[in-house]
């Protein structure tokens, strides 16, 4: 009986092992994928992050100069304070209109429900040029749909508006687009949220004398906390990464008013070739990002 027993605990044991390298080996593909272009780009960005680094000569290593430097920049202090903006802004409009619109359209029929996602999740699969030729059209300083209803329709207005060209407005047009292109996927999440909400605590709460504001705000709120805590995580990231409409619109101006962090790392690395300098900026964007998630992360488990 002993060996019988020490012959299965093998045979179980060489199952495992067995089970474990196929799942590595299934696994494989994506690890190499992850190592060779997400890894290895961030350790040669840290690394490259304390070198002179630029085309047609070796790199010369500074230490911590290029840090000194970036904190010294101005014009990094102006893109800091940009994308502040851009994220205080859009994050919490984003997450607040998102919840608004899902708890109107989850109350209404299915195929309407379908129809109104459909719509409000067009805008993340269309391409970002596409959506960004459009409102950079609408945003024309001479036959835009804005001057044109501002001035010619409503007559609120006495000239036309250099809406990107003027350093007053162009960071809220920024955001404008963004908010746009940032509420397809929250809705869609809050709309599956609030499907898989316990519907036998709503009802024991309306039978209790609940209003449906209460009901929302101590029922369906609190079990809604894990998207809403991915939604802020996620939408803070888009925001901090915001860089084709700062590219396609403004390339970072009038003055620096449109300045972003990830569109001076770009504009330092590839316009400038001062590559170290650049990943410097990538290395304390990813530093800020990572604080604020775990400051996300902690309120929400908190909550």
């Amino acid at each position: 009986m002993a060996n019988k027993k020490v012959q299965y605990s093998t045979k179980q044991r060489r199952l495992v092992i067995h089970e474990n390298v196929t799942s590595y080996l299934f696994l494989l593909p994506f690890l190499i994928f992850f190592a060779g272009f997400v890894l290895y780009p961030m350790f040669m960005c840290v690394y490259t992050s304390f070198f002179d680094a630029t085309m047609g000569r070796e790199d010369i290593f500074i230490g911590f100069q290029n840090y000194k430097e970036l904190f010294q920049d101005e014009v990094f202090w102006i893109a800091l304070k940009n994308t502040l903006v851009i994220v205080v802004v859009s994050v919490p409009v984003t997450c607040a209109f998102s919840l608004w619109v899902a708890s109107v359209i989850s109350k209404m029929p299915v195929a309407a429900t379908s129809a109104f996602r459909c719509i409000f999740y067009l805008p993340v699969v269309t391409g970002s040029v596409a959506v960004t030729m459009v409102w950079k059209w609408m945003f024309n300083n001479y036959y835009g749909i804005f001057n044109y209803l501002g001035k010619d329709v409503l007559g609120i207005m006495d000239k036309n508006v250099n809406w990107l060209g003027d350093e007053k407005y162009a960071l809220w047009c920024i955001i404008l687009i963004l908010l746009t292109t940032s509420v397809g996927q929250p809705i869609v999440l809050y709309v599956s949220a609030l499907d898989n909400v316990d519907k036998s605590l709503v009802e024991a709460a309306e039978v209790d004398g609940a209003t449906p504001k209460q009901a929302f705000w101590k029922i369906k709120w609190p079990q809604m906390m894990p998207t809403t805590l991915y939604i802020l995580v996620i939408t803070t990231i888009n925001s901090f990464q915001c860089f084709a409409l700062i590219q396609l619109l403004t390339s970072g101006g009038p003055k620096n008013s449109t300045m972003t962090i990830m569109y001076y790392i770009y504009y330092s690395a590839f316009k400038l070739y001062r590559y170290g300098y650049g990943n410097a900026m990538g290395v304390i964007l990813a530093i800020i990002i990572a604080i604020l998630s775990a400051v996300q992360f902690k309120v929400g488990q908190e909550k």
